[in-house]
């Protein structure tokens, strides 16, 4: 089965976030080169919208980038078609009872953005979702590490993602990692070459999306699914999951090092980058915040549709996971791999 038809997620973006910021200088980057206005009328696109109180995070950023901007130029506001996208599994009416909030909050401003439409969207951000020429700005948060689906290599050849057994699983480290590198060039290229087709001539994008920040061989192997792996790995050797299940259990999820991201932008070559940023997510949090209770239950709302597609639905099983998964980043190494594998990777 492929991610498109089984995942579904949320994940939140902070006020100050870079993705806020890099909006507002994306926006900009909009206006002709001898010219501060921006066109009559725009079309923006957030591409994995989630749902819940973050889903129109980046569209509500890209809207005051708008208003402020206008209002530094005093020009009068373009108006906006709005459209939000997502996997069909995503509960887009929990999006729709949002729009009502975003409307009225820009409703209140000085000569506000006009929001002439908003269209959901649902389908995978790797097939074409759009008219050729029909977007204005792209942005996608916390989504393009999710694959189109896991590696066919691995399973065709019977590899486990996670094994069991240690020095098998050092042994097929390096042909687990180069099997998903493949898959991520693959879909990040594929990415590229669609949203070039859909937006306008100097039409901007912004993404982010978790990656890995160190070349060294250890830390190239470790992947933002590892230690869910080695939550569901000590759960099999306890008899609470199928060993064999846990061998064809496959996370589709790849954590890019900086230059993968630079080298297959740059290959493709449909877009520049402007600027590049990796930042740590837990900068500035104490321990007392980031704690591994904390994380295990952000891990499990993200891993459960995963986990339970292929395991079985169980409330034991997940609560005996997100308990595993606890106790593993309470012991210290697995918590500083969690720690230096999920670094965000923010460009545009």
């Amino acid at each position: 089965m492929t991610t498109k038809e089984i995942l579904h997620m949320n994940a939140g973006h902070g006020e100050t976030s870079y993705a806020r910021n890099s909006t507002v200088q994306a926006i900009t980057g909009l206006c002709e080169p001898t010219s501060t206005i921006l066109p009559k009328s725009m079309a923006i696109a957030d591409l994995g919208c989630s749902s819940g109180p973050n889903a129109l995070t980046l569209v509500s950023a890209a809207l005051d980038a708008i208003h402020h901007h206008c209002a530094q130029q005093q020009q009068p506001p373009p108006e906006v078609c709005v459209f939000l996208n997502d996997l069909p599994s995503n509960d887009f009416n929990s999006v729709a009872k949002s729009l009502a909030t975003l409307k009225h909050s820009h409703g209140d401003l000085d000569d506000p953005v006009v929001i002439t439409g908003i269209g959901m969207i649902p389908g995978s951000f790797y097939e074409r979702l759009f008219p050729c020429g029909s977007l204005h700005f792209v942005c996608s948060s916390n989504s393009l590490h999710w694959l189109s689906k896991a590696p066919d290599d691995l399973k065709e050849g019977k590899i486990p993602m996670y094994d069991m057994v240690e020095h098998l699983r050092v042994s097929r480290r390096a042909a687990v990692r180069d099997a998903y590198a493949r898959q991520f060039r693959k879909d990040f290229t594929q990415f590229l070459s669609l949203r070039a087709q859909e937006l306008v001539t100097g039409g901007r994008m912004v993404i982010s999306l978790y990656g890995r920040c160190s070349e060294n061989p250890i830390s190239r192997s470790n992947q933002a699914w590892q230690v869910v792996a080695v939550a569901l790995n000590d759960m099999a050797s306890r008899g609470i999951i199928d060993k064999e299940k846990l061998d064809s259990f496959y996370i589709p999820l790849y954590a890019p090092l900086e230059n993968e991201v630079n080298e297959i932008i740059e290959d493709e070559g449909s877009f520049e980058i402007n600027k590049m940023l990796v930042r740590n997510p837990f900068s500035g949090m104490d321990d007392a915040t980031v704690s591994p209770k904390m994380i295990a239950l952000s891990i499990r709302a993200v891993f459960e549709s995963t986990v339970v597609l292929h395991f079985g639905s169980s409330e034991e099983i997940m609560d005996e996971f997100a308990k595993t998964v606890e106790q593993k980043l309470s012991s210290g190494s697995a918590w500083r791999a969690v720690l230096a594998a999920e670094y965000p990777l923010k460009s545009y």
